[in-house]
């Protein structure tokens, strides 16, 4: 029998004004981009802002459907615009928050796990770590520096070899 340990590491900001001032304009982007999600089924509210290599932003925002689960995250709006928009452009950050109609988030909010796994084939295909910075609507910012952190045993394009 063999152990493997897995480790993540995070970097924690107190607030919006100690990230990186891209940063804080992308998740300033993210923010703005949130508040016209379609959610009116959760009330839980994400907005997602992509910065590729080219400078260029894309941004997404979850979209719900009264017919479950046909509905898209944020993330994945994002991603999967940015792909069809500038395919051969490396992603250098995401920005995700998200918000409750019903209570405050103050707490970081990662990317749900369908939104992992997309990230996770950009990240794979560019050939280089995509830093995530996430947060609640309030609050302390998280980074992971690479998808890996989030979802270290990745499943991707290598599992088909």
């Amino acid at each position: 029998m063999e152990k493997l340990t897995v480790q993540s590491e995070f970097e924690i900001y107190e607030g919006l004004q100690e990230l990186p001032e891209d940063i804080q304009d992308l998740m300033s982007l993210a923010v703005e981009t949130r508040k016209n999600a379609y959610a009116p089924y959760s009330n839980f509210k994400v907005g997602a802002a992509i910065l590729l290599a080219n400078k260029e932003v894309v941004v997404g925002n979850n979209q719900e459907n009264a017919s479950f689960p046909s509905g898209l995250c944020a993330e994945r709006v994002a991603i999967y615009q940015a792909g069809a928009k500038f395919p051969e452009v490396r992603i250098k950050a995401i920005a995700i928050t998200a918000s409750s109609d019903k209570y405050v988030t103050s707490a970081p909010i990662p990317p749900c796990g369908a939104c992992r796994q997309a990230i996770a084939e950009y990240e794979i295909n560019q050939e280089s770590p995509i830093p995530i910075y996430f947060m609640g609507a309030v609050g302390k910012v998280m980074k992971s520096n690479s998808l890996k952190g989030l979802l270290p045993l990745l499943f991707d394009k290598n599992n088909f070899i």
